[in-house]
């Protein structure tokens, strides 16, 4: 039965929950160690696929989700639970386990799932160092391997709940935003190691190969692309949605995007849009598509994309 009293159809405006770094910074930190433990177990168990592609989480009904992954003749599924507060494990033949979310430390938390997965009989090995780290808001300034990390314990539920529910409404626009595009692009996906969501498009054209880049990296962009996303913030920034293109053409940093509050950052080199400006809007939606928009376009058209073949007709 649904309550009289609970508005079923909110504003757009107050659906969007607030997410202020100071508030949840501690489990951010936590959060963005746990998706990577996870992450890697998917990394360790899928083949790579272009872009590593196989190695993000995506937004599921209750929070992330691993998706399916195969192990002997079974498959399994990890699944971060941001309503019950649980990490699922489930798998192809009837089994299950869950543990839950509290505060807890990365080393206790490692130690955990690796013995609940062992008794799914699942057996995985993973490098446990954490990459893209330190994070914006660690107290130490260096990767702690997960075995070791006793520094990053802590989970609020109220701020994992609303970081969940903020992918979800990022997720759906990203979404329509990826279905007007008909060329190469991504998945709408969440990376545990730089802890954003992201949607990629392609120019279909070979970039310049990046001299002394690390692997991951000269796979990544080894195409043109203009990617966009959301970020939770960090080093002085709060959360943001950004935009870049790669290679970047000249006269980006100078184009005129959408909407008024948007901006280009020259310490990062990319569009950016805060979250709250986002959130506080009449129209939060419309004015996330404005951005992802008029970035597209500001990025395509100094680049030269063929965009009458790479865009779905109206």
């Amino acid at each position: 039965m649904i309550d009289s009293n609970i508005d079923t159809n909110p504003p757009a405006k107050d659906v969007w929950p607030s997410l202020p770094l100071e508030e949840w910074k501690d489990t951010y930190a936590t959060l963005h160690m746990w998706t990577q433990i996870v992450g890697k177990i998917r990394m360790e168990l899928t083949p790579l696929i272009n872009h590593w592609w196989n190695v993000p989480l995506y937004v599921s009904a209750r929070g992330l989700t691993t998706s399916p992954m195969p192990y002997g003749n079974r498959i399994f599924e990890i699944e971060f639970d941001f309503i019950e507060h649980k990490l699922r494990i489930e798998c192809s033949d009837g089994a299950l386990s869950a543990l839950t979310l509290r505060p807890q430390s990365v080393a206790d938390f490692y130690k955990e799932l690796m013995q609940t997965l062992h008794g799914l009989g699942i057996d995985v090995e993973i490098w446990t160092v954490p990459v893209e780290v330190p994070s914006p808001f660690s107290v130490v300034r260096e990767a702690i391997p997960f075995d070791e990390d006793q520094v990053h314990n802590a989970y609020d539920p109220e701020y994992a709940n609303r970081f969940w529910r903020a992918l979800v409404l990022i997720d759906d626009v990203l979404k329509q935003f990826r279905a007007r595009f008909i060329g190469k692009v991504s998945p709408v996906h969440f990376f545990w190691g730089s802890f954003d969501m992201a949607v990629t498009r392609f120019s279909g054209r070979p970039a310049p190969e990046r001299v002394g880049a690390d692997p991951i990296t000269l796979e990544a962009y080894s195409h043109e692309v203009i990617s966009h996303g959301f970020w939770p913030g960090g080093n002085g920034v709060e959360a943001a949605f950004y935009s870049y293109t790669a290679p970047a053409p000249d006269g980006l940093d100078k184009a005129q995007v959408r909407p008024a509050q948007a901006f280009y950052s020259s310490e990062m080199s990319e569009f950016l849009l805060m979250y709250d400006d986002v959130r506080q809007s009449d129209s939060p939606d419309a004015a996330l598509m404005e951005f992802l928009q008029s970035t597209y376009e500001a990025g395509a058209n100094l680049a030269k994309w063929d965009r009458t073949s790479l865009e779905r007709k109206a």
